[in-house]
């Protein structure tokens, strides 16, 4: 092993990364003023953004589930990484090399976690593959890309590339850039055979390189060629620690500026669709990867798209029963989006790829804007399994609809969507249709059992509950004054130090009523004080946080916004006196019990000493109340 990685190293690597670009890769981000971004957080599901980011302290968030941390900590978590594989990824992107304590310099295969290895392989097989491409052998594959109207340029733009028909070309070709036997079968780049040596799992198959979102490449998708291929047509890379093919839309990585950019995403069904979208300038195109859409994948869309009220995601399916079925697959998980959502079906079944052969580019992105809500979709498609002709066809058409109709919360849409039904059903008196709909919303309710709402008008996030205390002590109460002030003072000491400084240090750790207050004051102690702020000062205080809440504390205060329009030695001077007045007035109280309790045959100096400590906070309580910071 290649032993601890160097700590000026890692220190290196967290300055390097601007905490905002690694980030984005994976969310979209927005202005949340002052200076901070704000995003949906990946690591929970919310309907408003909570998550913040600081590009300036290189800290991240979450108001909502209390996740937060620098650069490192954000890769760790995202990509279910260790301390070192996340240094090491982002060491590769900002070209340090890497020193370690006990072996030098990284031979660029030692001391690498077992997930780095793994998209490194999968890089280099990508590489490879396309390299194959161009081979003689590949021929066929490149007559299978020409005769579906993609060139060269569109193969080398989406990465196309060719697996050799031979047993074990890559196999060998991996092992030649260091990779072992295990590591092959680990990533699903090969497979063991009888004779128990490897061999490629891919052979004589175009091939499609599926990225994550921030653009790795972590599985393949292949396509059968030859007549004397017994696999299936398509064969994907199989579960791996880096592929999970719920988990991957194809495209996303090509997609998601413009997907964040124009609040649309178009969900197509294969690769070669993904591509002929693009090429027509439907930029937004993605695809599943061997699995239906679901829970996970809006997971990743509902990030970059933001849940904007514009936001839309548009479902293209084959016109045929399999493309029906999926159509209502996509209906039932409509209500966890917050964004409308679509369908549209080509003419003639045609999928867009071939579409676009027949019709031209127009005709595809013609498609995409002649979409029909998925919510009336789905009515229609209810509504067309039974006889319209006679009461008791319509009736069963609304006894299945009408529920459907009554899981809309927003009640304006309710209404709207139930005049449509009638419509739909030729039931005459709307106001019947309407009322039936209201009473099922109405039994839903209270059963407590109102399903989430369809498509537009979804209910606010509740509000994010206040922070955890720490090590005991009543929980934080953010309507509370003192609280409030406490924790204006953390966030100026920790994120404007100079407007605090020297008067903060002087503050006792008592001084902060709130527990977690307390041991965030105690950290910035153990860290050297506010005085002593610099380049590092925030590290400094993390790394002085006695466990991961204190330091999750540290990170949601450094990040919160200051509540003050302008943040100066005035704002600064106000908060540092409200918490030190506060602090005199509960010890004036404090003496003055003690002056009740004492007892009349103590001796007089106690007396006189007790009257005297009274006399001075008294005192120095009405100076800061009269000269406000300068009398601290």
């Amino acid at each position: 092993m290649a032993g601890r990685i160097n700590d000026d190293d890692v220190k290196a690597v967290r300055d390097a990364v601007p905490i905002d670009a690694v980030v984005s890769e994976y969310l979209q981000l927005r202005n949340a003023g002052g200076g901070n971004l704000k995003g949906l957080c990946p690591f929970h599901d919310e309907k408003s953004p909570s998550f913040q980011v600081s590009p300036s302290k290189g800290l991240y968030h979450c108001f909502g589930c209390q996740a937060g941390g620098d650069t490192l900590d954000f890769v760790m978590k995202i990509d279910h990484l260790s301390f070192s594989e996340a240094v090491e990824r982002l060491a590769g992107l900002a070209g340090i090399t890497l020193r370690y304590e006990e072996g030098g310099y990284t031979s660029g295969t030692s001391g690498r976690g077992d997930r780095i290895r793994l998209v490194e392989a999968h890089k280099a097989a990508a590489q490879f593959y396309v390299d194959q491409l161009g081979s003689p052998e590949a021929e066929i594959g490149r007559k299978f890309l020409a005769e579906r109207g993609f060139d060269q340029a569109a193969a080398t733009h989406f990465s196309v590339g060719y697996s050799p028909a031979g047993w074990d070309h890559l196999t060998r070709f991996l092992r030649g850039k260091g990779f072992t036997d295990k590591e092959l079968i680990t990533s699903g780049l090969s497979q063991d055979s009888r004779s128990g040596k490897p061999i490629d799992r891919f052979r004589g198959r175009l091939m499609w390189p599926i990225r994550d979102i921030s653009g790795e490449v972590v599985g393949f998708g292949a396509r059968k060629l030859r007549d004397d291929d017994n696999g299936p047509k398509y064969l994907n890379t199989p579960e791996t620690a880096i592929y999970k093919k719920s988990q991957v839309l194809y495209g996303i990585d090509l997609a998601k500026k413009e997907i964040a950019k124009t609040s649309r995403a178009v969900v197509v069904e294969g690769y070669t669709d993904v591509m002929a979208c693009h090429l027509a300038g439907v930029t937004t195109a993605i695809a599943t990867c061997g699995t239906a859409f679901g829970g996970d994948h809006i997971k990743i869309l509902r990030r970059l798209l933001m849940d904007n009220a514009t936001a839309e995601v548009i479902f293209t399916f084959d016109g045929d029963a399999a493309g029906q079925k999926a159509a209502l697959r996509a209906f039932e998980d409509d209500q966890k989006f917050a964004a409308e959502t679509s369908i549209t079906i080509a003419p003639g079944g045609m999928d867009p790829c071939d579409l676009r052969l027949a019709q031209g580019d127009a005709a595809v992105s013609g498609l995409v804007e002649s979409r029909t809500p998925l919510f009336e979709f789905a009515l229609r498609h209810i509504v067309s399994r039974h006889n319209l002709e006679n009461p008791a066809g319509r009736a069963a058409a609304l006894a299945e609809a009408a529920p459907v109709v009554a899981s809309i919360k927003d009640l304006s849409i309710q209404h709207e969507s139930a005049v449509q039904l009638a419509g739909m059903l030729g039931i005459l008196d709307e106001q019947f249709v309407v009322k039936r709909v209201a009473q099922l919303a109405r039994w839903a309710r209270e059963r407590g059992n109102q399903p989430q709402q369809q498509g537009r008008g979804r209910p606010q996030e509740p509000a994010p509950a206040a922070p955890s205390p720490v090590g005991g002590g009543p929980a934080l109460n953010l309507r509370s004054p003192a609280h409030r002030t406490e924790r204006e003072l953390l966030k100026l000491a920790l994120q404007r130090p100079a407007l605090v400084s020297p008067a903060f240090d002087a503050y006792g750790i008592d001084e902060f009523t709130a527990p977690p207050y307390a041991a965030v004051r105690r950290a910035i102690q153990d860290a050297g004080g506010a005085s002593q702020a610099a380049d590092d000062y925030l590290a400094r205080v993390r790394d002085a946080a006695p466990n991961d809440t204190v330091r999750a504390m540290v990170t949601e205060l450094a990040v919160e916004a200051i509540h003050a329009k302008t943040v100066d030695e005035v704002y600064a001077g106000v908060q540092l006196v409200q918490v030190r007045l506060r602090a005199v007035d509960r010890r004036v109280l404090e003496i003055q019990g003690a002056m009740t309790r004492l007892s009349p045959q103590a001796p007089p100096e106690q007396h006189a000493a007790v009257q005297e400590e009274l006399w001075v906070l008294q005192q120095y309580g009405q100076r800061l109340r009269n000269r406000g910071a300068e009398g601290l």
